[in-house]
């Protein structure tokens, strides 16, 4: 086996350059990173336990439209699930997570024998045997209709082609799905088109997916249908739940049938514009391409030195930074930008993304965005200031409306963040002015606006006791994002009292530290600690967590929650005990055990709940306290035991590339801990090397010839060659291009990065 996997030309060219050495195989170069990412790392999961809860998305980055292979039941968001036997079609998809769910949806089945068209009786048995999933294509064998399917997308078209058996009994099923939906097959230009309206919320009334299907075969049999029944003589069909049944004459075994599909959020003409990005080219051109367009943008990140799985693990992450938040917006027949308002349920000029919570993703996606997508961070800024000026509000959990999910105005943090670190081409202003309407406003929805907001703009904190569900986990929130207000509008030469307002609110975060506990508790209205007080107590006080994990958040000023504890000393040791208590929970706010607290227990880290986002950021933390070694090993110890490129590679829920961005950064070697600074904090590179080029043609070169599974100690680092001591990394400085230089060992380096010029920004100097 050593002497093949060295030798093999053909590995070589798949993967790189392979050796071998005493620890583990090591990849030396990634010549083709897209077919190192496993589209279904995190689909063994369920509602009781995740392990990413994704799903394979067949679609180019960022893509309007994504397709899928559909194992559940018709609106289960789980439509994918690894452990599955059958698949009942195959989806186009906008779902962001399967507890928001999806909408404009549809669905296409082959089929052959018998005409059946509901999702059960269509259905056929599979195997991942005989499945390839990639980003660009997938392929599955139906073993019940003796059919293959191979789809390859572009970003608001795919192509679809269905291998068949000879027989007489050759059709696709299209499904339009229920709540209301449209077909009609049109056999003079072989084609259907059709609208589908299931959704699970956050849409305008008027709101349609408009589709348009294109056979490059003659249609033989035709018919729609609705519910239980099929339309024989019929061609359209509107109702509450249609779709349509197409045959074709295969006079011969592995006959293939291509299908040509668009959509549009605007209109069928709209439709027929977008199937333009397939036009006349054929399914292997596309699929190429499709390739093309993941390698181009995978390979702005160059990995080397890492075993096969960290190489697996880490493109496939990578990957997954790469879907959300989708486009909504399309390019009409003048090449202009327009969208189909989620808001208002107009067509208006320009940009609209959709399909986020910024809960999760403002800690490391977008800080990610800013670092290596700055242009396609433009343009979600100024989806934003559209959002804003058709809805009222900035969106917080937008698919593709408002959703009335999780807390706080983590937009803020968003626009800081691209403001501070250089983004250019929005309309800054009207941000601001969003920023500074959501601070003093509650909204339509909770989670929009500030729920609670004059409470803790009169209070200095949400109250426990005036039924405001996760009172203090929206008051460190909201201190955080006043932060962020703050420096977004230092940058802008706001007022001095405008920034005074929010510089003292960021301190807000001080009135909920019980020095007792030295944890972060609940307070009632008359300024009293709620009572009793459970620190293991998910919810109630917190969201999706408890006061271990909420106590951290506080990004913008750790030495001054060091300071509350008594200082670095103290801070450390606080730190080490969520990693030394056992995982033990109290689960009675919620009635049973959520699946994020189930996986903090499984996983065997103490009290730390890395499959949950409020905690991502703590191991960080040590580098304030002095003990930079400490936030290495914890990451590390992170990387290597909660990430895996497999079916049950993630400890918990992906979120929109959240938790795949915590391992993309910290496998470079740093981390965003404060967006809204110009920082980011060390921890220490995976790789022995590896190159970021940036969108200014400057290259950041980070280097650790020595790495390896004992060497996970930072000994020093050289920044351009000269020593370089501070446990932080300037953006600003990094967007110059640069080299960094890593020596990696056994043991800490208990006297680098110690003194306190080294440690990171904190608002408290």
């Amino acid at each position: 086996m050593t002497h093949f996997l060295k030798n093999s030309k053909i590995l070589t060219l798949l993967f790189g350059s392979l050796t071998l050495g005493t620890q583990a195989q090591t990849v030396d170069k990634v010549n083709d990173p897209v077919e190192w990412i496993n589209p279904l790392m995190g689909t063994a999961s369920k509602p009781s336990l995740s392990t990413g809860n994704t799903y394979p998305a067949i679609a180019l980055p960022w893509g309007m439209n994504f397709w899928m292979p559909q194992t559940g039941k018709m609106g289960d968001g789980w439509a994918y699930t690894y452990d599955a036997d059958k698949i009942r079609g195959f989806k186009q998809t906008h779902q962001p997570s399967p507890w928001i769910n999806d909408y404009g949806q549809f669905a296409i089945m082959p089929i052959t024998g018998k005409i059946r068209f509901q999702e059960d009786q269509r259905a056929s048995w599979f195997s991942h045997k005989s499945e390839i999933a990639k980003p660009y294509y997938y392929s599955v064998y139906l073993a019940d209709h003796d059919v293959t399917t191979e789809i390859t997308p572009t970003e608001r078209a795919a192509m679809m082609r269905f291998t068949f058996p000879k027989t007489d009994s050759a059709f696709v099923v299209i499904d339009a799905l229920d709540k209301g939906s449209f077909v009609k097959i049109i056999p003079e230009k072989n084609q259907i088109i059709g609208y589908t309206t299931k959704n699970s919320g956050g849409v305008p009334e008027n709101f349609k997916n408009y589709f348009i299907i294109q056979f490059d075969k003659p249609i033989t049999y035709k018919s729609v249908w609705k519910a239980k029944e099929l339309l024989a003589n019929e061609l359209s069909v509107t109702d509450n739940h249609v779709g349509a049944v197409v045959g074709f004459k295969i006079s011969k075994r592995g006959e293939q049938v291509t299908a040509k599909i668009a959509s549009s959020f605007i209109s069928f003409e709209q439709a027929e514009i977008n199937l333009k990005e397939v036009g006349n080219q054929s399914f292997e051109e596309v699929k190429n391409l499709g390739k093309g367009i993941w390698n181009t943008a995978l390979s702005r990140i160059a990995v080397e030195g890492g075993s096969v799985d960290q190489t697996r693990t880490f493109y496939s992450c990578l990957y997954r930074t790469m879907l959300f938040p989708r486009k909504f917006y399309e390019l009409d027949a003048k090449g202009k930008v327009v969208h189909y308002s989620p808001y208002n349920g107009q067509v208006l000029p320009g940009y609209m993304f959709t399909d986020n919570g910024f809960w999760d993703t403002f800690r490391a996606v977008f800080p990610f965005f800013n670092l290596m997508h700055r242009n396609l961070n433009s343009q979600i800024m100024e989806g934003l200031v559209n959002a804003y000026k058709e809805s009222g509000f900035l969106p917080e959990w937008a698919s593709p409306g408002h959703r009335d999910c999780m807390i706080g105005s983590n937009s803020a943090s968003l626009i800081a963040d691209a403001y501070i670190k250089g983004v250019r081409g929005f309309d800054v202003e009207t941000l601001y002015q969003a920023m500074l309407k959501n601070s003093e406003n509650e909204g339509p929805l909770t989670s929009v606006g500030r729920k609670g907001v004059k409470y803790y703009n009169d209070l200095g904190y949400v109250p426990y006791d005036v039924k405001i569900n996760e009172n203090a986990a929206r008051t460190l929130e909201y201190a955080y994002d006043d932060f962020c207000i703050y420096q977004l509008g230092k940058a802008l030469n706001k007022p001095a009292s405008e920034l005074e307002r929010f510089a003292k609110r960021s301190q807000n975060y001080k009135n909920l530290y019980d020095p007792s506990h030295k944890l972060m508790r609940g307070k009632n209205a008359d300024g009293n600690f709620q009572s009793p007080f459970n620190p293991f107590k998910w919810g109630d006080a917190f969201t999706e967590g408890n006061s271990w994990h909420y106590t951290w958040s506080v990004f913008h000023d750790i030495k001054g929650l060091s300071n509350l504890m008594g200082g670095k000393k103290e801070f450390a040791n606080m730190l080490d005990s969520v990693f030394v208590v056992p995982p033990v929970f109290d689960d009675s706010y919620y009635g049973f055990v959520i699946h994020e607290i189930r996986e903090m227990q499984i996983m065997n880290m103490g009290n730390y709940a890395h499959g949950n986002q409020p905690i991502q950021h703590m191991p960080y933390l040590y580098n304030y306290a002095g003990q930079p070694w400490k936030s290495q090993y914890w990451v590390r110890e992170v990387m290597n035991k909660l990430y895996q490129p497999t079916p049950d590679g993630y400890c918990g829920d992906e979120d929109n590339g959240q938790t795949s961005a915590w391992y993309v950064f910290s496998a470079m070697g740093f981390y965003p801990v404060c967006p809204g600074t110009d920082q980011y904090v060390l921890g220490a590179p995976l790789f022995k090397k590896v190159t970021l080029s940036l969108e200014n043609g400057k290259q950041v070169v980070i280097k650790a010839p020595n790495n390896s599974a004992d060497n996970k100690y930072i000994g020093n680092l050289k920044w351009n060659g000269k020593d370089y001591s501070k446990n932080w990394l300037s953006h600003n400085d990094l967007q110059k291009g640069a080299t960094l230089d890593f020596l990696m060992q056994s043991s800490p380096a208990t006297n680098r990065g110690v003194s306190e010029t080294d440690i990171p920004y904190s608002f408290v100097k």
